[in-house]
């Protein structure tokens, strides 16, 4: 069982790369947006409720994969460095394919703000992530996220074996999604 993880700032391109890098594996796509945008019908994902119903159905979700004959999972996440629950929050998702002799990998994108604000308005992730299709409300919460977060690490932070690290300002998600295959040899 493989479970890849990619993290990164809000529209650098997590779900895009996603559905490439499940393209040219036998990988399946969880993106964050799956289990927001669906409890969004009820709560707000800024709701305790919202919160609690999201990590619900993830953990779930995780919980059987990593029991299956799946050959992996891809999921996406939005990880702040600076807040110890998220920290805390990749450790227990990790364990959990861990423990069931899964190897987890890790991919961290980066990419300039202007670049991301960009690709905040594509048609992909328009059709994919109904919340973000406010685009005023997106913008200002990625601008929002960039004051109050620092959403990449810094060198040497992540001391993980399965880690790598790409600025994908320059490329294409099909590029972004080779070098993860090539590198983990998914």
């Amino acid at each position: 069982m493989k479970f890849v993880l990619i993290f990164g700032p809000q529209a650098v391109g997590k779900m895009t790369v996603g559905q490439e890098l499940a393209k040219l594996t036998e990988l399946k796509l969880f993106h964050n947006h799956m289990t927001i945008d669906l409890v969004n019908h009820f709560f707000d994902y800024s709701t305790k409720e919202g919160k609690r119903l999201v990590s619900l159905f993830r953990e779930e979700i995780f919980e059987e994969v990593s029991k299956s004959n799946l050959d992996g999972l891809i999921f996406t996440f939005v990880w702040a460095f600076d807040l110890q629950s998220d920290w805390e929050y990749v450790e227990k998702i990790s364990r959990i394919f861990e423990a069931k002799g899964g190897i987890v990998y890790y991919v961290e994108l980066e990419a300039e703000f202007e670049n991301r604000m960009e690709r905040n308005k594509t048609a992909n992730r328009l059709e994919h992530k109904p919340s973000k299709r406010n685009i005023e409300r997106s913008e200002a919460d990625l601008i929002e996220t960039l004051k109050n977060h620092r959403l990449n690490s810094i060198e040497g932070e992540i001391q993980k074996e399965n880690y790598i690290k790409i600025n994908n300002n320059q490329l294409s998600a099909a590029e972004t999604a080779t070098i993860i295959k090539e590198k983990f040899q998914l």
